[in-house]
């Protein structure tokens, strides 16, 4: 599904299914820690129902499984949700997975304890979307954002990474990532309360191969480039590897995330 955003990469039109093939297989890079921060707050496990807006491949829903949430994803990207179910399937996991944007989503009120979002929440209809979720919630029904990008200005594999895409897609707006806190939409905050925020550094491996693969897998480049464009940036990207990367290194990160609680004056 190709979409197009004025908010994100100057208009230019990307489509997550061109690339789920290199999503699934390079971008479940989450480290443990990452998890483990959504359990220390005692979520995402115990029989909550929880909604994974934004789904992907099911990245989120998969790595949670085993901590006993029941677990439903969505993605607007047919692909990827097909992705998402081959890989759940294979692991014997049943989880729920629909093709469907999420402004679109029409679960009954009161469905889910937990709501999370995973590296997504930017692409919302915010003004839509938070009403919404309000209502599928259950009374203080909890929003989880997450989010994780690598620091192009302290880590030089990545900064060296970024420049090329740049190269072929100068618009992309994911570039110059720095530590922040996520976001909030003021119109949140009309049926959400935040009870905290926390950003913490992460070094996350790789080898030349599974980089260049995440790197591809990203909207600046398989999901948004010409086939002759991707193939050129290809091969640039594996000889600026070879020149400067050894074969196994970690790439610094930070990771953050945002929960918010549903108040009650909006039921």
């Amino acid at each position: 599904m190709l979409i197009t955003d004025d908010r994100i990469d100057a208009g230019k039109a990307f489509d997550w299914g061109r690339t789920s093939a290199e999503y699934a297989k390079y971008r479940d890079i989450y480290p443990e820690e990452f998890y483990k921060k959504i359990i220390d707050r005692g979520l995402c496990m115990k029989e909550d129902n929880v909604l994974d807006l934004g789904t992907g491949t099911g990245v989120l829903p998969r790595n949670m499984y085993r901590y006993g949430a029941n677990w439903t994803g969505t993605d607007i990207s047919p692909e990827q949700i097909k992705q998402a179910k081959r890989l759940s399937d294979d692991a014997g996991m049943e989880i729920d997975f629909y093709a469907v944007a999420t402004e679109e989503m029409d679960f009954p009120s009161g469905s889910f304890d937990v709501i999370t979002a995973c590296q997504c929440f930017w692409y919302f209809d915010h003004e839509k979307v938070m009403p919404k979720l309000a209502d599928i919630l259950r009374p203080d029904g909890k929003l989880l954002i997450l989010y994780m990008a690598w620091l192009p200005e302290e880590d030089r594999i990545a900064k060296a990474s970024e420049e090329l895409i740049l190269k072929y897609s100068p618009g992309w707006s994911g570039a110059g990532e720095r530590r922040h806190p996520i976001r909030i939409p003021d119109v949140a905050y009309d049926y959400f309360e935040l009870e905290e925020h926390e950003e913490y550094d992460l070094m996350v491996p790789f080898t030349k191969e599974s980089w260049h693969g995440r790197m591809k897998a990203s909207r600046g480049v398989g999901a948004s480039l010409s086939e002759e464009e991707l193939a050129k940036w290809d091969e640039e990207h594996r000889k600026l590897l070879d020149e400067t990367a050894p074969e196994k290194f970690e790439v610094l990160h930070y990771a953050a995330l945002a929960r918010l609680r549903k108040i009650h004056s909006y039921y």
